[in-house]
């Protein structure tokens, strides 16, 4: 077993003394010693609390101390957008040409063959574990809800929440075609899955035929239902794909009241500079998040053999976050045909969106896109930041500075739930061949 470098009490009454924190996620951050983004911080736990965030060199007489040696520390990552059902079935189900259609198809294809209640905790059960020894507290996840699956999975939703209960929070989003919510019978199941499970209602826009009357049914349902709303959008290089900013009219236009979430936005970045901007700013209004996934966007994005791609599929982080639009960025897919890679590490797709993406010169308040942000977004304020009266739940980094963290994999941090070091082992992919088969 693996439990990172510090080694902490197993009476949960310890300082985290000489640490580094991102400023944007420590409660009162403005008011301790900074440079280069990061906090000089010492972080008192007691019991599965932080009940102090002191100075660096903080040594209160008769509490344990755990020098980091200007290590960073995070809160635990918040994963916003990912597919459990559909990780890993890569070994069984690739994607033959590495397209967004090529992707449709294999997991069409694997659905149908495979989708089984056993099958599905395996996998889904693996990525979990994953992401719980990367360091992840909170995690929502889109479930296919079509063609009969929504029987074979929304089961599956109670046990798994029972199964993680204290160690990843787990959300839950319908996923289908926003036009099969317009068929009453179904929408209307769809959302009682949805609503007793606490999810979220989403939907996919991209080639919907009539998206407007679509459109006013899951406005329509979520209002009916109390339901938030989790849209797949416009994940597409076609400047005609223009879902975003109906999605963002009709928030305005029904003065929606809850939270709604759009991701991937990818066509946004090929339309005129006007219309970009007015499209932005009617998001600002609504008050509606965005979330990027950088890493599968341009997995699929701009794919076509012999060619290199030029047009990457990141939407318009900068610009929306500029306007007052909240944003994150997550892992989405999970070695499955929309992305062969990925273990639900949100450090990774933080490092990989600050190359992708410039979330750096100055790093700024761009730590927030996979903590903060992300719990805002979830409903679950409880998570994301670093301060006293705060879960003690923390990633620890012998990284001491931005490029330090983000050049290597930080395969050593060590991961504190509750106060306690928990065991960082990576489950091993070998446990998956009953179910997805050994390499080709």
């Amino acid at each position: 077993m693996q439990y990172g470098f510090a080694r902490l009490p197993a009476d949960r009454h310890y300082i985290i003394a000489n640490a580094r924190a991102p400023r944007c996620l420590v409660d009162g951050g403005d008011d301790l010693p900074s440079s280069d983004d990061l906090v000089a911080l010492s972080i008192m736990i007691a019991s599965d609390r932080i009940v102090g965030v002191l100075p660096p060199d903080a040594a209160p007489e008769g509490v344990a101390r755990i020098d980091l040696a200007s290590g960073i520390v995070f809160p635990g990552f918040v994963d916003v957008h990912t597919h459990l059902d559909k990780g890993h079935i890569w070994p069984r189900r690739r994607n033959p040409d590495g397209t967004f259609q090529g992707a449709l198809d294999s997991v069409k294809h694997d659905r149908k063959a495979h989708w089984s209640r056993e099958d599905l905790w395996a996998r889904m059960n693996f990525s979990l574990r994953a992401a719980h020894a990367h360091g992840t507290v909170a995690l929502r996840t889109h479930i296919d809800s079509a063609f009969g699956q929504e029987d074979i999975t929304w089961p599956l939703v109670p046990e798994l929440r029972a199964a993680w209960k204290g160690r990843i929070d787990l959300q839950f989003s319908s996923l289908a075609s926003a036009d099969l919510l317009c068929e009453r019978p179904f929408a209307s199941k769809i959302a009682g899955l949805v609503s007793k499970a606490g999810g979220a209602l989403g939907c996919v826009t991209y080639r919907t035929p009539n998206l407007t009357a679509a459109l006013d049914n899951v406005f329509a349902l979520a209002s009916e239902h109390g339901l938030d709303l989790d849209f797949h959008v416009d994940e597409t290089q076609d400047p005609e794909s223009r879902s975003l900013a109906m999605i963002a009219d009709k928030a305005l236009a029904t003065r929606f009241e809850g939270r709604i979430v759009v991701g991937h936005c990818c066509s946004l970045t090929r339309q005129p500079e006007e219309e970009q901007y007015t499209t932005i700013a009617r998001l600002a209004a609504a008050g509606i998040a965005v979330i990027s996934l950088p890493m599968c966007n341009m997995y699929l994005q701009e794919r076509h053999a012999g060619v290199t791609p030029r047009y990457r599929g990141v939407t318009l982080l900068h610009e929306l976050k500029a306007a007052g639009v909240d944003v994150a960025v997550a892992s989405d897919n999970t070695r499955d045909p929309f992305y062969a890679y990925g273990d639900l590490d949100a450090l990774e797709v933080y490092r990989e969106a600050t190359r992708i993406a410039h979330f750096d010169h100055p790093v700024s308040d761009w730590p927030r896109t996979v903590t903060a942000a992300p719990a805002q977004m979830m409903g679950l304020a409880q998570y994301g930041r670093i301060g006293a009266g705060r879960g003690a739940d923390l990633v620890l980094f012998r990284a001491r500075s931005w490029t330090e963290l983000l050049a290597r994999p930080q395969a050593d941090r060590t991961v504190i739930r509750a106060g306690l070091a928990i065991d960082t082992t990576l489950p091993d992919y070998a446990e998956l061949d009953p179910f997805v088969g050994p390499p080709k």
